[in-house]
C-alpha cells in the first residue's frame, strides 16, 4: 500500500479527479443595505483554454485583495460533487457551476482528501494547494441573505485556494494529476473544521 509519507518523498503523477467548469469575473458594483458593494464573486462559466498564472485565470479580476485573490489564493476550487447537497436547501434544482464564486469547479476531490502543500497539474499549469475558503458577507450578497454564510461555515463543505506555481493552460475536462502530497499537513476539512468550531 502506498503512504502519504512515501508519497511525498517522490515525485508521482496520479489522475485524482478533473475540472468540470472553469468560471471568470470582473467587479461589478452592487447595492447592499443602501450601500455600493464592489464584489468579483459573480462567475460565469468558459470553455477555455485559458492562462493560470501567478495571480489567477487571466480574465478574472478580484474586488479586494485583502480576503480574496493574490499569490496564495489565485484560483478557489469548488467540488461539483456539493452542488447537490445545496440544491434541495436552496430550493434550486439549477444552480450553474461558478454559483459559490468558484474559479475551478472539480470533480473527484474533495477536502477531506486534499492537505495544504498538496501539488496538483491541470492542463500545463501546476498548483499547489494553501488553505480552506473562509466565506465573507459578499456570499450573503450572492445568495440574497447573510444566513448563507453561516450555512456554508455550517456545512463544512468548503472549497479550497490554490497558488499557481507554473503558468499554463487550462480547460474544462481537464484532469486533476497529484504530482505530490504533504505528509505532515492537515486536511482542508481538518482546517476548516477547526476554525469554524
Amino acid at each position: 500500500m502506498i503512504t502519504r509519507s512515501y508519497l511525498a518523498e517522490l515525485e508521482v503523477t496520479t489522475v485524482i479527479g478533473k475540472i468540470v467548469s472553469i468560471n471568470v469575473g470582473v467587479p461589478r458594483e452592487v447595492y447592499w443595505n443602501d450601500k455600493s458593494v464592489k464584489t468579483s464573486i459573480f462567475k460565469n462559466p468558459i470553455a477555455g483554454p485559458i492562462v493560470a498564472d501567478r495571480l489567477g485565470l487571466n480574465g478574472d479580476t478580484q474586488s479586494d485583495l485583502a480576503v480574496h485573490g493574490g499569490l496564495e489564493k489565485a484560483l478557489y476550487a469548488y467540488p461539483a460533487e456539493h452542488y447537490e447537497y445545496w440544491k434541495p436547501l436552496l430550493g434550486n434544482s439549477n444552480l450553474p457551476y461558478g454559483m459559490f464564486g468558484e474559479n475551478l469547479t472539480t470533480q473527484g476531490v474533495l477536502e477531506y482528501q486534499v492537505h495544504v502543500g498538496d501539488r496538483f497539474r491541470i492542463g500545463s499549469a501546476e498548483m499547489i494547494v494553501t488553505k480552506p475558503r473562509f466565506p465573507c458577507y459578499k456570499l450573503g450578497i450572492k445568495f440574497g441573505t447573510m444566513e448563507m454564510v453561516k450555512q456554508f461555515q455550517t456545512s463544512g463543505r468548503s472549497g479550497f485556494y490554490l497558488a499557481v506555481t507554473k503558468t499554463g493552460e487550462v480547460c474544462s475536462g481537464d484532469s486533476i494529476e497529484l504530482v505530490s502530497q504533504s505528509a505532515s499537513t492537515l486536511t482542508i476539512a481538518e482546517i476548516f473544521t477547526a476554525k469554524t468550531e
